[in-house]
């Protein structure tokens, strides 16, 4: 199943000029590890660009398809800039925020705007059971930057593949 699944994200997800949102690939900086086999930095690979399309999509179910369906985090870090701006328009603002991927698989499915997410300088570490990724975004709606910062996502090899358990992210909103 999982060579199933590498061929067929293969094909459907192959990484073009256009996955990261440039007209470049993005830098791909991989931490040689002797323990890492066969093609975990491409599985990976395959598992950001399968969001990448599913997100441009506005396909929220394949979006919550690439996460572990129980337990899996997501934290929105607002930096010190952007927590100030919230904070003098809402003084109960919160700097750290959790939130969850069935609420952004819920906002990509509903959204009528043109949603477009860049990475770029992206590191992918693993010992072939556990990963990690951290790239620096920029979150495009309707072709403006709405969102920027960096971003780091946990994933572990389930029975099925590469799953995304967790994902932070430093938010610099567009003012």
């Amino acid at each position: 199943m999982q060579r199933t699944l590498t061929a067929l994200l293969s094909v459907s997800f192959a990484l073009s000029p256009c996955v990261y949102g440039q007209q470049r690939s993005p830098t791909l900086n991989v931490t040689d590890h002797a323990s890492v086999q066969g093609d975990n930095k491409t599985d990976i690979q395959h598992v950001m660009e399968a969001f990448h399309q599913a997100v441009v999509a506005h396909d929220g179910g394949r979006v919550a398809s690439l996460f572990v369906a129980e337990g899996s985090t997501w934290f929105n870090v607002l930096s010190d800039e952007a927590f100030a701006a919230a904070r003098a328009k809402t003084p109960t603002a919160s700097k750290v925020r959790h939130s969850s991927f069935a609420e952004f698989s819920k906002f990509v499915s509903s959204s009528t705007s043109a949603l477009n997410p860049q990475h770029t300088n992206v590191q992918i570490q693993s010992d072939g059971t556990i990963a990690s990724v951290y790239f620096d975004f920029v979150f495009l709606i309707d072709g403006k930057p709405e969102n920027r910062g960096s971003e780091t996502w946990q994933l572990v090899k389930a029975a099925d593949g590469w799953k995304i358990a967790a994902i932070t992210y430093s938010s610099n909103p567009h003012a």
